[in-house]
Order: structure tokens, then C-alpha cells, then sequence
């Protein structure tokens, strides 16, 4: 996270695959560094071990459970901590913040994942507007759609 962001990404947490490499969205199965270069966020396709590059892009990653990793239903219930996530977002204020499952935005803004819909919501972190995407995780493949990570390109300041 830094100052002046144009974008923050936000998941749940990371897989046992990413834990072990020290990265974000490790997997060789996991969507998330393609897409960023599908949707032109960036020119090149990073590397998941080159994440702290996203920087000069302006966007930035974190995650909901900081000191826990594996698929969400392994996660603790105290392992959740949107209180830091709302604390971090009011101090850094990036533009959007872009939560990749509706897992993450429920846990978030306390929503019920059936409630939430993909896109804009009506709710904010102070002055960052929140967006929700489909997971790029391999294990949601039956509900990825490109189109809506291309919306959120779109909206992207530049």
C-alpha cells in the first residue's frame, strides 16, 4: 500500500500456493496477472513474485487476513479484520478499492454475498469507492467473467 493510489485490490487471503511463494495470486491457475494485462491495468504480464511492480501502476493489493492463509472456509472467524482494511483505506485513500470475491466485499461492508452485486456499490471507505469483481481464483472458474474486471479498467483514473 502507498499514498495516491488508483486502484487497491483486495482478497480474502492467500491461498496455500501463494503463502509458499510469498506472493499474490500465485497459483498458475488463478486469473488475477493476466487479466490485469488483458484490461490494460498493466503493459506487461507481472510476475506474482514481482508484485510490489504494481506500485509504479498505481495499484495495490492487500488482503482481509493478514497472519492466516488457505481457501476461505480454513480461515479462523477472528482471522477476518475489516476494521484494518477500513483503517488502512481512510489513511491511504485510493480512488477505488476492488475486492476480488464477493467473499472479501461481505466481510467487509457486512453484507450478505447473495445481497451484493458485481460492479459499484453503493457504499464507501471514506472517499474510495468500492467495487466488486468475480474471484479470479481457478476454483471459481464457473463464475468468472472478464467483462466485469474490463468495467472496472474502464472507471481506473488515469
Amino acid at each position: 500500500m502507498a499514498p495516491d493510489l488508483k486502484i487497491v485490490f483486495c482478497g480474502t487471503a492467500l491461498g496455500r500456493v501463494s503463502a509458499e511463494k510469498r506472493a499474490y495470486y500465485a497459483h498458475p491457475g488463478n486469473f488475477f496477472w493476466r487479466t490485469l494485462q488483458a484490461i490494460n491495468l498493466t503493459p506487461e504480464r507481472i510476475a506474482p513474485t514481482d508484485y510490489a511492480r504494481l506500485l509504479d501502476y498505481g495499484i495495490g493489493l492487500t488482503d482481509l487476513c493478514k497472519a492466516h492463509y488457505g481457501n476461505d472456509s480454513e480461515l479462523p472467524s477472528e482471522a477476518w479484520d475489516a476494521e484494518a482494511l477500513h483503517m488502512k483505506i481512510v489513511h491511504y485513500q485510493p480512488e477505488i478499492l476492488a475486492f476480488t470475491s464477493k467473499t472479501a466485499a461481505s466481510a467487509s461492508i457486512g453484507k450478505p454475498t447473495g445481497k451484493i452485486a458485481l460492479g459499484f456499490q453503493a457504499e464507501t471507505i471514506g472517499t474510495t469507492r468500492l467495487y466488486v469483481l468475480p474471484s479470479p481464483s481457478g476454483q471459481a472458474r464457473t463464475f468468472w467473467d472478464q467483462s466485469v474486471w474490463q468495467t472496472l479498467a474502464s472507471a481506473v483514473p488515469i
